[in-house]
């Protein structure tokens, strides 16, 4: 198997930090450079029409993007550690925090810093005005993560989870918007020392 991602991309950091939790290791990582466009090359577009990564190619020869559905795929192949829970309650709560961290969170920044860099300017049209209201949405998500965070170890309860990869790719990728935990955070902040002290996290 091969996974087509560019290392700083943090979609492509989220689906290392996954695999290094599961142990898995029969997996070739294939650069690519965005900025250069080898995304958005023909050749490329034929493992993915969105032009995103990470895209993984099977042994098949078939096709898999989508960062979360690269990791339910290695979820569903080796069970343990369990990263998306093992009762229905935990796979629904998981889920839930995993949803809104990416729709909330992630997302949020990924479009702060699209819109406001300019960093693909070349095959886009950033809007600066509404890159700067997503990063000021994203940041309303801090506070609701640490008062959650008061109440428990990790963002899926007390056992590490996919919605504690999300959410910590996001913080060290919201640092290229300026957007950085507040003092005041003081629950995500120890939640966050921990999930940075996992070897996962050093990926």
């Amino acid at each position: 198997m091969k996974i087509f991602e560019e290392k700083i991309a943090p979609n492509a950091r989220r689906v290392r930090m996954f695999l290094a939790e599961k142990g898995v290791e029969n997996v070739e990582f294939v650069q690519l450079d965005l900025k250069r466009g080898d995304n958005v090359s023909a050749e490329f577009k034929q493992k993915n029409p969105l032009a995103k990564v990470p895209v993984m190619e099977m042994d098949d020869g078939s096709y898999l993007s989508e960062s979360v559905a690269i990791c339910r795929y290695f979820e569903a192949e080796k069970p343990q550690p369990a990263l998306m829970g093992q009762t229905p309650m935990q796979q629904a709560n998981i889920e839930m925090w995993q949803r809104r961290s990416e729709i909330y969170f992630m997302n949020l920044i990924g479009m702060g810093f699209q819109h406001c860099s300019g960093y693909f300017a070349d095959r886009m049209t950033p809007v600066p005005e509404w890159g700067q209201e997503c990063v000021k949405e994203a940041a309303k998500f801090m506070p609701i993560l640490n008062d959650h965070l008061a109440k428990n170890e990790f963002i899926g309860g007390e056992e590490f989870s996919i919605a504690d990869i999300t959410a910590f790719v996001s913080i060290d990728f919201a640092r290229v918007i300026k957007l950085r935990m507040g003092e005041e955070f003081t629950h995500l902040k120890r939640w966050y020392d921990l999930v940075n002290s996992r070897a996962s996290a050093r990926v």
